[in-house]
């Protein structure tokens, strides 16, 4: 019998993967980062009104990317020490002539007027939503930039006609009588409608 000898077979230890590649490909993704942040802010910086903008050291030093970062860093907000834009404020509203003023508000009045009288012939639902649609037309009428000469009084007059409006749909939706709050809704009515000149 023949003794069977043992085999030598060579083990190599399993190689390790090489990471330089991806230390690599991180840092470029971080430069790269870096660089369009740069590019992005230098578009956000104000130009100003024509005067030929003088930079100023801290400006090209946050502008320009630095290149020693740590790969597991990234930018995480805008640099603060970037000039910000003047505040300004918008353009005044030029102030309409009363003339222009009733011409905008006048067919507003109108339909109030008119709605006013088809909900004398209404009630319940009905009336309500005849209200429900005068109560956006006073909302409209409250938002239209009245000229200063009466703009305070339009607006006191307004606010009155809609708390009228909103007695006259509560008085309609409880199923009262309505013709109180009818009566106070088209005084008021009329009160914005000599304001203007109707």
């Amino acid at each position: 019998m023949s003794e069977q000898k043992p085999e030598a077979v060579w083990i190599f230890p399993d190689e390790k993967p090489k990471r330089g590649g991806r230390i690599a490909l991180i840092i470029a993704l971080v430069v790269a980062v870096l660089i369009a942040a740069g590019v992005v802010a230098l578009f956000l910086i104000p130009r100003g009104d024509g005067a030929a903008p003088t930079p100023s050291p801290s400006v090209s030093k946050s502008a320009t990317p630095s290149p020693t970062v740590s790969p597991t860093h990234a930018p995480t907000s805008a640099p603060t020490d970037l000039p910000t834009a003047p505040v300004t404020s918008p353009p005044p509203v030029p102030d309409p002539s009363l003339d222009q003023f009733r011409a905008l508000v006048q067919p507003r009045l109108d339909d109030a007027a008119t709605g006013l009288g088809i909900a004398q012939g209404q009630s319940g639902d009905a009336a309500t939503q005849t209200v429900d649609s005068l109560q956006i037309d006073a909302q409209n009428l409250a938002g239209q930039p009245a000229p200063s000469s009466i703009a305070g009084a339009w607006s006191q007059d307004v606010n009155v006609y809609s708390a009228k409006l909103q007695a006259l749909k509560n008085a309609f939706a409880s199923g009262a009588d309505a013709s109180a709050a009818l009566a106070d809704a088209r005084a008021a009515l009329g009160q914005l409608r000599g304001l203007v000149g109707l």
